[in-house]
């Protein structure tokens, strides 16, 4: 190859590398805030607390968190909170007020009722044994959390519990739901001490942006005060997940969620208002009920117990980014060598429009390799997740380079039939044969993904940046394709139901969330990749 040829491929490179290298300074500047939102010398009123790590769970009723584990977060807590909320007295949490008073934290003691009554009369009575071991410990009993919202208890018989326990008990009493529901179930009021809401901007049915998040809490506080004269109302459950789906223009992130918990805390001490931020640490179990944003609501890591933004450091949603830029950079290069590997095994000149296609399916793939990583760590749960979207990664990691050597060959993507049709029409190169096979798992992944959003939309992840990764690859192998042959059935299907469910997707998910408009690009766009597919011939 002469010098002169190795002008465009090696500019090409230079400018991948650059727009990698610009991209990721912009994912990772950080946010300036006036308020520290977790500050030791600005303890917080209260905090939810739950202790599970890792695989332990309240769904597994033979869970029992040892007092070890809740002292070693409790004396952890007590550094930057004058209180915990708990929300039941189950796995061991019975012993939360004890290990308390050691550490010198108040407790908003919680009763969890349901619909089985046995169970319901043994929580209170705990709980209320606690209240009176414990009274300069537990300041307050929350009888029932949601317990409305889930339908499992009518409000009278709530509302005769509550009578119940305040005999019993001195300590103030409270039932704690989303603010709705208070509004919806207005006897409750009269039978507690004070109203305890849950104003979650993120859960509303019309999601509010994160910059609005404070502005909506102080709001609905409002509101429920007029609708509520004479008694507190007690923020219970407010804040923002740090990763997890887009809902509208709801955007879960680190940024966000410092953010919101910043400027909810300013407000609330403006206008004077008490507030519990949920929660204290990362809960992966809740994974299972509400998808991967169900586990990011702690302002504290999960696995290494630390703060996701201690005080006087930069917030930013990739505090890794160099180490993520330069992986992107590595990988962005890989195409380019195999592209020029291959012209060195078969010299000839291609086309500019080739570069082009290498250049950007290199510098796609660099530039999101980072964000696609970040994504598989944060929103594969379980060993079925794990594969599914590390098999995606794979194929995204894959396909710019196996692309560029299609590219470079002159071959055009491989059809379904090359790779799992008759024996005498599939594919003899190996290199075929595994971009055949990147092609199959984008598909089938694709295809179940897009599925998904149709059908039960609200926990799925968008995977816009590993898919991207691997479809726009497969895109450019259109410059290759055939002129004659015929249309594989089995892509024109995968093609029309990524094109329909693109379509609704977006109308259902809605303009604001660009998460949701970016996967259904991509949909589209492999759609139409998979539609203009052509079998070079007939296999027999």
């Amino acid at each position: 190859m002469k010098l002169i040829s190795l002008r465009t491929p090696l500019a090409l490179l230079v400018i991948s590398l650059g727009v990698i290298a610009a991209v990721w300074w912009w994912l990772a500047t950080p946010i300036v805030l006036a308020r520290a939102p977790i500050d030791p010398d600005a303890k917080l009123q209260c905090v939810s607390y739950a202790p599970f790590r890792g695989s332990q769970s309240p769904l597994d009723p033979t869970t029992h968190i040892p007092a070890s584990q809740i002292e070693e977060d409790l004396t952890q807590l007590a550094k930057i909170t004058d209180c915990v909320r708990t929300y039941s007295i189950e796995n061991g949490l019975d012993q939360v007020p004890a290990v308390a008073a050691k550490v010198g934290l108040k407790v908003i003691q919680g009763i969890w009722l349901g619909s089985n009554r046995l169970k319901n009369l043994a929580q209170v009575a705990i709980a209320v044994r606690l209240a009176k071991e414990f009274p300069g410990v537990v300041t307050a009993l929350v009888v029932g959390n949601e317990v409305l919202l889930r339908g499992e208890m009518t409000t009278s018989d709530l509302a005769a519990i509550i009578r119940s326990v305040k005999s019993q008990v001195s300590v103030p009493v409270t039932y704690a739901d989303v603010w709705e529901y208070w509004l919806r179930n207005r006897e409750i009021y009269d039978a507690v001490d004070f109203v305890t809401i849950h104003i979650l901007p993120y859960w509303e049915d019309f999601p509010i942006r994160a910059k609005f998040a404070a502005t909506h809490v102080n709001a609905i506080r409002q509101r429920m005060a007029v609708a509520f004269p004479g008694k507190e109302i007690l923020i219970g459950e407010t804040g923002w997940p740090s990763e997890g789906r887009m809902r509208d223009g709801a955007l879960p992130s680190r940024t966000n969620q410092a953010r919101v918990v910043s400027e909810i805390l300013s407000m609330a001490k403006q206008e004077g208002f008490r507030v519990n931020l949920i929660e204290a640490y990362d809960q992966p179990w809740k994974r299972q009920l509400e998808g991967t944003v169900g586990g990011y609501w702690g302002f504290i890591d999960a696995a290494h117990r630390a703060l996701k933004y201690p005080p006087g450091e930069p917030i930013s949603n990739f505090p890794l980014w160099k180490w993520q830029m330069g992986g992107g950079m590595i990988l962005s290069t890989l195409p380019f060598l195999a592209a020029f590997l291959t012209l060195r095994r078969r010299p000839w000149t291609p086309r500019p429009s080739a570069w082009i296609a290498v250049a950007i399916s290199a510098a796609t793939s660099g530039i999101l390799f980072g964000v696609a990583a970040d994504k598989m760590f944060y929103e594969s749960y379980g060993i079925g997740g794990w594969l599914q979207w590390g098999a995606l990664l794979a194929a995204g990691l894959a396909a710019p380079i196996l692309s560029a050597n299609a590219l470079m060959a002159g071959r055009s993507l491989p059809t379904f039939l090359e790779l799992l049709g008759p024996r005498d029409g599939r594919s003899k190169s190996a290199l075929a044969y595994f971009l055949g096979a990147s092609l199959l798992v984008t598909t089938l992944i694709g295809a179940e993904t897009a599925l998904g959003f149709v059908f039960d939309p609200r926990y799925r992840d968008f995977p816009y940046a590993s898919l991207t990764m691997a479809v726009v690859p497969f895109a450019t192998l259109l410059l290759n394709r055939p002129q004659k042959g015929i249309r594989p059935i089995a892509e024109i299907a995968f093609a029309g139901l990524l094109a329909l469910s693109a379509l609704y997707i977006g109308l259902n998910e809605g303009p604001q969330n660009w998460q949701s408009l970016w996967t259904c690009a991509v949909y589209a766009l492999f759609a139409v990749t998979l539609w203009r597919a052509r079998a070079e011939q007939i296999p027999k």
